[in-house]
């Protein structure tokens, strides 16, 4: 397979010669892209010397039809790697800005795309970095976490490149991904509800819908036929999904069950409202007293209607919840997967910054019949590949092994 790898202006831009490498032993042909600012800090030369191409430097090099040979590249490889990807580049990248042959070969591939971030702690942590990540993670490009420790601006914290051998991995993963979810029918719940007060207030959560659609986007990429349905959400959802739009609890309740009876996975990890208010007030309600009382009930339990559903049949979908807690997390998630009769349970600490609702980032444990595994922090995405990962060892069950008994 053709990777084109991509190489910024970064202090790491050296280990970017390992990784070519590290991608030809894997038996993938490497096309480099150097932007000005990488040329800089390796010599052209090295990369041409090791990958046997010419290395591409300039959007504007004479010669006949090359200043549309980032056209002819992009639609040629199959992955574009940028290692190490700076806080430039990706904000270029986030935002559609096309200004040199890298950034303009982005906007003109389909094929899969991995970045490595690579910068000072601080700017790693940066609101606006922070914003083009999620927006890049949004449409579907992956990222290699950057690692801890000491940095070329003496710096100790979290923004070196990640080592080579490790980029090569999650190049070698999305090259050759599982074709176990190849063909199947996989369910995705993603987003809050929102319970509806009055014309103009409602209750809601905190859920982004970030993770839900960092796992379809996954399933997507694995080549599984997939349905998102995503209550209120300002993330855009993957290419590839089939996105239903729903606003309540019942609603999502029903999109699922009628969907579920074909579906060989369906992942629950919409943050659904437990409880509704039991009259919906046709006009705004007005400030009167100091304090009101709202009559709330239970909402349809929609996992525990599918696992019940399911133990009925004995057979059926394999079933996944999400569990967000704040205290006893691991205890209590343990008690849903057998109460809800399902097979695998993504537990995470909301009470965490840096985790859980309205972040990129998340740190979780999946707990299943087989025990518990804890996940450490890391892009959404990443969480999203290794749930998928235990999810096609399940799907080798038979369902009567799958289906949990209380």
């Amino acid at each position: 397979m053709l990777v084109a790898l991509g190489v910024t202006g970064g202090i790491g831009a050296y280990k970017a010669v390992e990784v070519a490498r590290g991608l030809q032993k894997r038996g993938h042909d490497v096309v480099a892209i150097m932007t000005a600012a990488a040329t800089r800090f390796v010599g052209p030369i090295t990369f041409e010397a090791i990958t046997g191409r010419r290395v591409i430097t300039d959007q504007f090099e004479s010669g006949a039809n090359a200043d549309i040979e980032h056209i002819a590249l992009a639609s040629s490889i199959d992955l574009l790697l940028i290692a190490p990807a700076t806080a430039n580049i990706i904000g270029k990248l986030a935002n559609g800005i096309a200004d040199d042959f890298l950034s303009t070969l982005y906007t003109a591939t389909r094929a899969q795309v991995l970045m490595a971030p690579a910068m000072n702690s601080q700017m790693f942590s940066h609101e606006a970095i922070r914003k083009n990540l999620d927006t890049l993670a949004a449409r579907g490009v992956r990222f290699v976490e950057p690692g801890e420790g000491y940095l070329a601006c003496g710096w100790i914290g979290k923004g070196r490149l990640a080592e080579p051998h490790d980029i090569v991995e999650a190049a070698q993963a999305v090259l050759v991904p599982s074709v176990a979810l190849r063909g199947r029918r996989v369910i995705v719940t993603a987003g809050p509800t929102y319970e509806d007060l009055d014309p103009v207030r409602y209750l809601g959560n905190r859920s982004s819908g970030r993770m839900g659609f960092a796992l379809a986007a996954e399933a997507v990429r694995r080549g599984a036929a997939v349905t998102l349905i995503a209550g209120p959400s300002a993330v855009e959802p993957p290419a590839g999904a089939d996105v239903i739009r729903v606003r309540s609890a019942r609603e999502m309740h029903s999109a699922v069950l009628e969907r579920s009876d074909t579906a060989d996975v369906v992942v629950m990890a919409a943050a659904v409202a437990d409880y509704e208010p039991v009259d919906r007030a046709d006009r705004k309600l007005q400030k009167n007293d100091d304090t009101m009382t709202i009559v709330l009930k239970r909402t349809p339990d929609i996992l525990a209607d599918l696992g019940k559903r399911r133990a009925a049949a004995g057979q059926g979908p394999v079933l996944v919840g999400f569990a967000a807690e704040t205290d006893d997390v691991e205890a209590r998630a343990t008690s849903k997967l057998r109460r809800k009769q399902v097979d695998l349970i993504v537990a995470n600490d909301v009470s965490r910054r840096d985790a859980g609702f309205e972040v990129t980032t998340n740190a979780v444990t999946l707990i299943g019949r087989d025990g518990a595994e804890s996940l450490p922090l890391q892009p959404k995405g990443l969480v999203a590949a290794q749930i998928f990962d235990r999810i096609e060892r399940l799907l080798v069950r038979t369902p009567a092994d799958t289906v949990m008994q209380t």
